[in-house]
């Protein structure tokens, strides 16, 4: 029996041939799986009419073609490769005329695209959904007069409910594949965001192109205005690293993106006259240009030994991601020049800090009549901070303590300025009140807008057990007496910022046992974990709590206390301590 004759045996009643059309709709209504439905279409073509070869071409209006998207006999490179533009062959022509075509001999029809040499008819039904096309229903037999034209009018049938389950499961993908990519753009632009190592970041988005576009050789070009050229930054081929190189702004696909910051689609590279073989083999390119603020900062090149392998999809998606690329490499950019720069800086710092613990005491100097205790933690490797100790001929010692404002290097490299001062100058001052007089004066003369210096100047005479005191904005020294703790009154403005600063002098007179604690705003304005400033009170209770011990027990003493008291709270602010005790 003829093939074409079963289905007309099938359904010897209407009723039968409207339980199977009810049947195909069902089964195509129930799933929006284009693989899913096109192999229950297959199974339903099957049942009824019989054939060696089957296939679905859908059509592409981008591609002006149809396309094999499903096949049952059909060799692989047909499947893979075969595109039949309108009027072309059998199926080619069935979409263009929008008719079926039943050919009962292909050897004798012209037309006829030879997919195997054994077939002999071929039948071919467009499927139509709201007046458009949307592809072809084709069955191929190796027997003449394999298909009648009641089998026409039934594939004519199922293609009718078919298309338009087609065409909602292909617009469900579409959509599906946008939402993802989306997605997938949304979620790599936060992860670009975060790599701040430009090697890693640059292998992260080719790792994630790939993802998105498959890909043989994958480039990042940096644009060099000075020496007008494309430097490559990243070069990956078959995901191996490539040795890098460079090319005039002015050459090949990817000079003609960066030149008009629009991308280059080359399907053909042989076929466009730009193209500068840098792979052999390669077919197909798409350069995109990596704009930041209206400029043009670098190009992304991705090619492909394939011709045709890249498509406007493929520069739509780069399109959405590109932005995010472009300022992401230049974060990293940014963050790896700041990362040198902050290297020569710590180098420099490491330098300062060797210099200023030259030019500050790190021991506790031989005092008579005073036993001395120091700390000094900085909160970077410099400080701004600053003390000294200077002795006369007649037994009587200069102790300069202070802070330089600001912090960090800068307050570092100012209070080394001021020290130098001080140093000249305090030898022949043996007054506090006159050697912060003429501190003042000096820093005037070569004043630095916004920069000066706090400092208490005391003199120690062991001979009559007397402290002369004199301030410039710097915190009034502590005395604990028999465990009480005093503060003796004493004020001024800050030297280098105002003229013609006149200074008063306090005396103070010591007894045995006596503890003097000079401290930085450091020490009292550090915070603990609830934001509560450690303060004078309880620096006071500390001291009064271990005044009998010797000077640098009580200055370890007071700094063991406030590590405990900040926690893990950070050292904002240089802390120092100089602590001296009467003998």
């Amino acid at each position: 029996m003829p093939p074409g004759r079963l289905s007309r045996v099938k359904f010897r009643e209407r009723a039968e041939l409207l339980d199977f059309l009810l049947e195909v709709s069902t089964l195509t209504s129930e799933t929006l799986d284009l693989d899913e439905l096109l192999e229950s279409v297959a199974d339903i073509v099957r049942r009824v009419i019989p054939h060696e070869l089957f296939a679905i071409l859908l059509y592409s209006d981008r591609r002006k073609g149809l396309r094999i998207r499903y096949a049952r006999g059909h060799r692989e490179e047909i499947v893979d490769n075969l595109i039949v533009g309108l009027g072309e062959g059998i199926t080619g022509t069935s979409a263009q005329l929008r008719q079926p075509l039943l050919v009962e001999d292909v050897d004798r029809d012209p037309r006829y695209l030879n997919a195997m040499d054994a077939v002999r008819s071929e039948m071919a039904v467009p499927m139509m959904s709201r007046q458009q096309l949307v592809g072809v229903l084709d069955l191929q037999a190796t027997t003449a007069k394999a298909f009648s034209e009641q089998d026409v009018a039934l594939l004519q049938l199922i293609a009718s409910r078919i298309a338009t389950a087609i065409e909602n499961a292909r617009l469900y993908r579409r959509v599906d594949r946008q939402n993802r990519i989306r997605k997938t753009l949304a979620h790599l632009a936060h992860e670009f965001s975060s790599i701040l190592d430009l090697d890693a970041l640059l292998s992260k988005i080719a790792d994630s192109v790939k993802g998105l576009i498959n890909y043989d050789a994958f480039l990042i070009l940096l644009v060099d205005e000075k020496g007008r050229r494309l430097v490559e930054r990243f070069s990956r081929r078959y995901d191996e690293k490539q040795a890098l190189g460079s090319l005039p702004l002015d050459s090949g696909l990817t000079g003609a993106a960066a030149r008009t910051g629009k991308p280059v689609l080359a399907r053909d590279t042989l076929a466009d006259s730009r193209y500068v073989e840098a792979y052999p083999g390669i077919r197909s390119e798409i350069a995109f240009p990596l704009i930041l603020n209206h400029r043009v900062v670098g190009v992304m090149d991705l090619e492909s030994e394939r011709v045709g392998a890249f498509t406007e999809d493929h520069v739509r998606t780069l399109s959405l991601i590109a932005p995010q690329i472009a300022a992401a490499i230049e974060n990293a950019r940014l963050y790896q020049e700041l990362a040198e720069r902050e290297r020569e800086t710590q180098k420099d710092l490491v330098a300062a800090q060797k210099l200023q613990s030259i030019i500050f005491p790190t021991e506790a100097p031989t005092i008579p009549g005073l036993d001395v205790g120091v700390q000094l933690k900085p909160a970077r490797l410099v400080s701004g901070d600053l003390y000294d100790f200077f002795e006369y001929d007649d037994g009587s010692t200069m102790l300069a303590f202070g802070d330089s404002s600001g912090k960090g290097a800068a307050a570092a490299l100012y209070g080394a300025l001021f020290s130098g001062l001080l140093r000249s100058l305090a030898p022949r001052r043996r007054s506090p009140a006159a050697l912060l007089r003429t501190l003042n004066e000096n820093l005037m003369e070569r004043q630095v807008p916004a920069q000066y210096v706090t400092l208490l100047a005391m003199l120690w005479q062991s001979r009559e057990r007397v402290f002369k005191i004199a301030n410039a904005g710097s915190a009034p020294p502590l005395v604990c007496r028999g465990g009480e703790v005093l503060r003796p009154e004493v004020s001024g403005v800050p030297v280098g910022l105002l003229d013609n600063m006149e200074y008063e002098e306090t005396e103070f007179e010591a007894q045995h046992g006596d503890v003097v604690l000079l401290y930085s705003d450091g020490i009292s304005d550090q915070q603990d974990e609830t934001g509560e400033d450690y303060g004078r009170r309880k620096l006071k209770r500390t001291l009064s709590a271990c005044c009998e011990m010797s000077a640098q027990e009580i200055a370890d003493r007071i700094i063991e206390d406030l590590e405990e008291f900040r926690g893990t709270i950070p050292v904002h602010d240089d802390q120092t301590l100089v602590v001296l005790k009467v003998k």
